[in-house]
């Protein structure tokens, strides 16, 4: 993240494929974090570019409207991690499946540097939610940016990442069958 190569032989959790590589989490993402606006900087008769407030306008599909901006400062775009990262929602994920929105400071937007599949990346921060959740402090429970940046990150090969989605989402499908 600062350009400082390290070694991180002694933290590495577990054994992976010689075609995989591990990486901290922020070395192969940028993150934005959300900033909130005054009430009438928004509205909700849909002028401007749409406005994610928090965990209330995440669903398991994709993003629900409901506010609109025409001041927008930090954009999420089609295909980001959207993660909640303060509030009662904090640690929740999802894709997001709009154009742009701007996000409020309650959601971090997670952008690739690298060839990712942005489902396996949300995929490996669904897997790691405890970890992640046990990290939230303060009265209002929240997830801190170094807490994400510096996860250990096993990365496969792009065709390997849709190979471990397809069989997530089977192995789901057929959970929720029973």
């Amino acid at each position: 993240m600062d350009g400082i190569e390290r070694c991180i032989d002694d933290e590495i959790p577990f054994e992976i494929p010689d075609t995989w590589e591990w990486s901290r989490l922020g070395q192969v993402i940028s993150l934005l974090s959300g900033t909130d606006f005054k009430p009438e900087e928004y509205n909700n008769t849909q002028k401007g570019m749409p406005y994610i407030t928090g965990a209330s306008s995440l669903s398991e599909n994709g993003v629900l409207l409901n506010r609109w901006t025409e001041t927008p400062r930090v954009i999420a775009n089609r295909g980001d991690v959207l993660l909640v990262c303060k509030g009662s929602g904090y640690g929740k994920t999802v894709i997001c499946d709009i154009a742009e929105a701007h996000i409020a400071r309650q959601i971090m937007a997670i952008k690739k540097f690298i060839s990712l599949d942005m489902h396996y990346v949300r995929l490996f921060l669904q897997a790691n939610f405890d970890k992640i959740k046990s990290k939230g402090q303060g009265v209002i429970p929240g997830i801190d940016r170094n807490s994400v940046m510096n996860l250990l990150f096993p990365i496969p090969p792009v065709l390997e990442q849709r190979r471990i989605i397809e069989k997530q989402q089977e192995l789901f499908n057929k959970i929720t069958l029973i």
